[in-house]
């Protein structure tokens, strides 16, 4: 609830007004009718109506003013109905009581709890003593007459109060309701940003370790082909040859790549692209070779032909896929000459693990091709790693080479 100032539209006080004259008038005529059915009644005349003209018309102005803050403006039109009552309003001083209605209305809506209660049991007090008057200029003021008083200014007043309460209660909840909303809305919207940034590191990931190898390799052979060309054409012949042969491989792996980014559900197997498995490892260790590498393949545990039959899921197997062939291009970036060696070992049934060590360079690494490599290296096959609950271990050996290490876990479980 707000403390400022409320103002009651005009539509809303020219009606209580209206309202109010017209409950005025029609005592006033029904003592002209019935005067033995109106206490007071032979007295209500022009001037009844007219103190009433100015008394309801009082409490409009005071209902419209901005200058009043909720509860004094409340206690104010209160104070209209004993002085109505006492200049002779008699039984019509009822009337003062709509405008006491809205004003008490608009504290419980609009003034926080409990702030607005001296202003209502002022204005309780204020109607009981204008009732009060009201029944000693008829009758006398009697024990049950000061009862009744009592009643109508506390009932008065509490009726206003207890829909201003209800009609708040109905406001509160419409706020929570509609934070909740707000605050569901900005949590959706965080888990779509957060799955997209995913998925633009996914395809990061995928982009830097296609790219980084391959044009690894291409630079290696190109620097190469720079020397044989005058002096070995036909070695560099086969040079040119292995650029295109890398080339080929790259676009095929792009391609591959754009394959899987338009496959419209991500769960199903993209129409005629399989992902990369253990099994191709010997694939990529004859193109190193082929690229003029020494590198060697050692498979323990299982059949060099059946790595893509172990009980790795398809995404840890793209993973040590992917690990390899970027340890692969970063042996050839910086340790030009060296030896590498890539063992898979299976023979523990917990867990596979894909290990890459290249010797001390026997030469230095050439200047990095621009775009390729930048460091993403290893942060890719960490990623990868998190992903598949894999273990990721890097770093330089005693010897001067670099080793990358990889522990899968694989299901232990028979297949049905």
């Amino acid at each position: 609830m707000s403390s400022a100032r409320p103002v009651p539209v005009v539509a809303v006080v020219a009606g209580t007004w209206v309202l109010a004259m017209a409950l005025l008038s029609a005592v006033v005529v029904l003592a002209q009718l019935a005067p033995a059915e109106v206490p007071g009644g032979p007295e209500l005349g022009w001037w009844a109506w007219s103190v009433g003209l100015v008394a309801l018309t009082v409490q409009a102005l005071l209902l419209r003013s901005t200058a009043l803050a909720p509860g004094r403006s409340l206690v104010l039109v209160s104070a209209v109905a004993p002085v109505a009552a006492g200049a002779g309003l008699g039984a019509a001083t009822g009337a003062t009581s709509v405008a006491v209605l809205v004003a008490a209305y608009v504290v419980t809506l609009e003034t926080p709890w409990p702030r607005a209660v001296p202003s209502l049991v002022a204005a309780a007090v204020l109607v009981a003593v204008g009732e009060g008057v009201r029944a000693g200029r008829d009758s006398g003021l009697t024990l049950g007459g000061a009862g009744t008083a009592v009643l109508q200014g506390a009932g008065t007043v509490a009726v206003a109060t207890a829909v201003g309460l209800f009609v708040a209660a109905r406001r509160e909840t419409g706020r929570a309701r509609t934070e909740q909303l707000r605050a569901l809305a900005g949590e959706q919207a965080a888990r779509t940003e957060a799955a997209v940034a995913r998925q633009r590191t996914a395809m990061a990931r995928e982009l830097h370790d296609i790219a980084a190898h391959h044009l690894s390799g291409i630079a290696v052979m190109t620097a190469a082909l720079d020397r044989q060309i005058d002096t070995d054409p036909a070695g560099a012949k086969v040079a040119v040859r292995q650029v295109r042969q890398q080339s080929t491989a790259m676009l095929r792996d792009l391609r591959q790549l754009v394959a899987m980014l338009r496959e419209d559900d991500p769960g199903a197997a993209p129409r005629g692209v399989e992902p990369e498995t253990l099994g191709g490892l010997r694939r990529l260790v004859d193109d190193a070779r082929s690229a003029g590498r020494d590198v060697g393949l050692s498979v323990l545990g299982v059949p060099a032909d059946r790595l893509a039959d172990l009980a790795a899921g398809p995404l840890a197997q793209l993973a040590a896929y992917r690990t390899v062939q970027e340890s692969l291009a970063n042996a050839a970036r910086h340790a030009p000459g060296a030896r590498c060696e890539v063992v898979v070992d299976a023979r523990d049934t917990g867990h596979v693990v894909v290990t890459v060590r290249n010797d001390a360079p026997t030469a230095p690494p050439p200047v990095a091709p621009v775009g390729a490599g930048g460091g993403l290296g290893i942060v890719g096959m960490r990623e990868r790693a998190e992903l598949t609950d894999a273990r990721l271990t890097t770093g330089p050996t005693p010897q001067g080479g670099f080793l990358v290490s990889l522990t899968l876990p694989v299901s232990t479980e028979e297949p049905t």
